[in-house]
């Protein structure tokens, strides 16, 4: 097939990329290159657009010359920007969503796979959480999730429209991003590889369910091909709940450095308190289970941020 991998060259949208290229798909990538890195995507065969998604003329006429058969659609601004450009961690993503769904409409492409996110879901008021867990957003980054969601969902049952919505927990692996918005893994081992204390923002009681990006790339690729996931949110994730302090105290593990020494700082702002994926839907339809434990998978981070040595600083 010919894949368009919006947000293809960050984080998950580059092993994304390599997966689908591996199953020797067709990979179109745009990409603002805000957090995006054309190295992510070094030595895969795919073809670029330095371009942004919320430009409508722009990505009908990408979309209209390239006739893929599939859009991934990944690109968002980071979480941590709703405390810095509120308006825009809200409006970048229902903007895309909002192009992408009207082309859709308009049958420039015939299928759409969605990219979600757990913080859709607030602080869980129930675990594990499942994909009837209400929404309840805590920041401008997570509202604009449940409303492109909500907008996505709406023009399925208005226009019976070929889409998926995949919602992940948080991920973790290599090319996450280490520098500016950096999430706690990345963040931490870059402190620790230059010498500086790591910290944890809050008690560390908080808790998250991390999966390795390798775990949710097939599953990704394999709800693109379901015939009962349309119209269909599907939680994503490794289906274990874990501490903000078992993670950090994993990764200090790695460096050999004492967890004691750890700081502790003052709460984020709507942090949220409590995520933990139900996944049991993503089994049914797919025969969906992580492969990777959480140690193995801090491991297998740590281990590529070592060999990048990419001397890349982050804020002390």
């Amino acid at each position: 097939m010919k894949c368009v991998v919006i947000g293809g060259a960050g984080f998950v949208g580059s092993h994304l990329c390599e997966g689908l290229t591996r199953q020797k798909n067709e990979v179109v990538v745009i990409d603002n290159f805000v957090l995006g890195k054309k190295e992510n995507l070094r030595a895969m065969p795919v073809k670029i657009y330095n371009e942004d998604a919320t430009d409508l003329i722009m990505l009908h006429r990408i979309l209209e010359q390239e006739k893929p058969d599939i859009v991934y659609n990944l690109a968002v601004k980071c979480l941590p920007t709703s405390f810095d450009d509120p308006e825009g961690a809200y409006m970048v993503g229902v903007r895309i969503a909002q192009n992408l769904v009207y082309l859709l409409r308009k049958r420039l492409y015939p299928k759409l796979v969605h990219f979600s996110s757990s913080e859709a879901y607030g602080t869980a008021e129930y675990v594990p959480m499942d994909e009837q867990h209400p929404l309840r957003p805590t920041t401008t980054y997570s509202a604009g999730k449940a409303a492109a969601d909500m907008l996505l969902l709406s023009y399925h049952q208005t226009f019976d429209l070929n889409l998926t919505i995949v919602r992940p927990f948080n991920q973790i692996g290599p090319r996450q991003n280490s520098a500016t918005y950096a999430a706690i893994v990345p963040l931490t081992i870059k402190r620790l590889m230059q010498g500086l204390t790591p910290f944890i923002e809050w008690d560390g009681k908080q808790t998250r369910d991390f999966t390795y990006v390798a775990d949710i790339v097939p599953a990704v690729i394999n709800l693109g091909e379901c015939r009962e996931a349309v119209g269909k949110v599907i939680n994503l994730g490794q289906g274990k709940e874990t501490t903000i302090e078992e993670m950090m105290r994993l990764i200090c593990e790695e460096f050999r450095f004492p967890f004691e020494k750890v700081e502790y700082k003052p709460k984020r702002a709507a942090d949220v308190r409590r995520h933990w994926a139900n996944i049991d839907f993503a089994r049914k339809l797919i025969g969906y289970e992580p492969k990777t434990s959480l140690e193995d998978a801090v491991h297998a981070t740590v281990e590529w941020y070592k060999n990048m040595n990419s001397g890349e600083r982050v804020e002390s």
